[in-house]
């Protein structure tokens, strides 16, 4: 199993081409970066885990930005988003910007995606909450349509357009992981995704139990923004997951660095 990083970059954190040039020379496999366009002034849409949603999700950079900026110094790192939001962005635009970070880093993407929860959020954006899920199918596969074609097209309920040329092609066509914690994220994972993207559960006992989702299907699983927990760590090895990403609160520099050191420690077993 492989460890990896997962956080926010925004305007008051430390800078993404510093923050993943520190992840890979302590030894993580991965970058994770989280994506919000924006947070609405309407806060009709509860925060997922419950309480006041936390600052970072308002000032979020757009993570092919920051993880440009982390290609552009790192070269065995791989580079994630966890999650993009895809229900919410123009698949032409997004098919470029995925296979641009592909070519700059030279095949180091990793996309994953999800239905999203903010329901303003989507609305802001043109998107029903009510089809999002039939959204996210139809451009996932427009995505890797317009990876693989050089005359690419797409005609189904949500996502049409005619015959298009687009290049770049990404350097290998970025695996796409489902995010989302749910029996229809796992779905969603087994159906259309190269591999699946939980958020880790907090007891080592539910690992096999969350894995279990998957029913069976051979298919990678990185567990995001785990804590830095042994027991959960080695729960998640012995059940086959790929990777687990561990939760890096944004911060400045100093304290960051310091946070990271500490994570640092767990890497040694898992290398």
């Amino acid at each position: 199993m492989k460890l990896g990083v997962s956080t926010f970059v925004t305007d008051e954190s430390m800078l993404p081409g510093p923050l993943a040039l520190a992840v890979e020379e302590r030894g993580f496999d991965a970058l994770f970066l989280a994506e919000h366009s924006h947070i609405p002034v309407s806060r009709e849409t509860p925060y997922p885990v419950g309480g006041e949603l936390p600052r970072p999700y308002f000032r979020a950079a757009d993570p092919f930005v920051a993880l440009a900026a982390a290609a552009a110094v790192t070269s065995t790192l791989r580079l994630g988003t966890g999650v993009s939001l895809l229900i919410q962005r123009d698949v032409i635009h997004t098919a470029k910007s995925v296979a641009s970070l592909d070519l700059v880093s030279d095949g180091r993407v990793l996309y994953a995606v999800s239905v999203g929860w903010n329901r303003e959020e989507m609305r802001n954006h043109g998107t029903d909450p009510r089809t999002r899920g039939a959204l996210l199918d139809e451009r996932i596969e427009a995505l890797r349509t317009i990876w693989t074609h050089d005359e690419a097209s797409f005609s189904g309920k949500h996502v049409r357009f005619d015959p298009i040329f687009q290049w770049p092609k990404p350097v290998r066509v970025p695996p796409v992981y489902l995010g989302g914690n749910s029996h229809v994220a796992a779905d969603r994972a087994r159906r259309l995704g190269d591999g699946w993207l939980p958020n880790a559960v907090r007891d080592p006992v539910q690992v096999r139990a969350q894995l279990a989702l998957l029913g069976g299907a051979d298919l990678p699983v990185t567990a995001t923004s785990a804590p830095a927990d042994e027991r959960l760590l080695a729960a998640y090895a012995e059940a086959g997951a790929e990777r687990v990403t561990l939760s890096l609160p944004p911060g400045s520099e100093a304290d960051t660095l310091r946070r990271l050191d500490r994570l640092t420690t767990l890497v040694p077993a898992y290398r």
